[in-house]
């Protein structure tokens, strides 16, 4: 088994993005839809995504992809030894993917995201559009960033007050 880094990143250009990521990587996207493309790079190991759903440009999440749901819950277990505010999703449909999940984040405030892969999926985040009315939203981050009723907010993120659900 091999557990692979995720980067996901949000980018104002698609186009010069996958360009420029493509060459980088000396590999076409494994993924590509007109919001999204993700490059599977086997050296070094990354899962490594772009979009432009509606986030300002830069780090979206981190993460580390596993193969086994075995995997994930070794995670999730040291998460909860941690005492770190973690929420988990299963069965999530997000990024074009059908994934098991858990998301917590570190003393920056950057998301983290550990997956293992169900299947694809044809729509960019069904559980995004069940949660905010806002179809170009980005947010597939189950955590609330703030108590804030700022509707520009594009993505929740964990905190300390709420860990289940979208503060959509």
């Amino acid at each position: 088994m091999m557990k692979r880094m995720h980067i996901h990143i949000a980018v104002n250009n698609m186009a010069d993005s996958i360009g420029f990521y493509s060459t980088i990587f000396d590999l076409k996207p494994t993924v590509e839809r007109e919001d999204y493309a993700k490059w599977e790079v086997t050296e070094p190991a990354v899962n490594f995504a772009i979009s432009n759903r509606g986030h300002a440009s830069g780090i979206n999440h981190l993460g580390i992809q596993v193969e086994s749901e075995s995997e994930l819950k070794e995670t999730a277990d040291r998460l909860q030894k941690a005492e770190i505010t973690s929420s988990a999703q299963q069965g999530a449909s997000c990024c074009y993917a059908h994934s098991n999940k858990h998301w917590a984040m570190d003393p920056q405030g950057v998301a983290w995201e550990s997956f293992h892969t169900l299947s694809e999926s044809p729509v960019f985040g069904e559980d995004t559009q069940s949660h905010n009315a806002d179809e170009s939203s980005a947010c597939c981050i189950p955590l609330s960033q703030s108590d804030s009723d700022d509707e520009d907010v594009a993505c929740c993120l964990p905190n300390e007050n709420d860990a289940t659900h979208c503060c959509a």
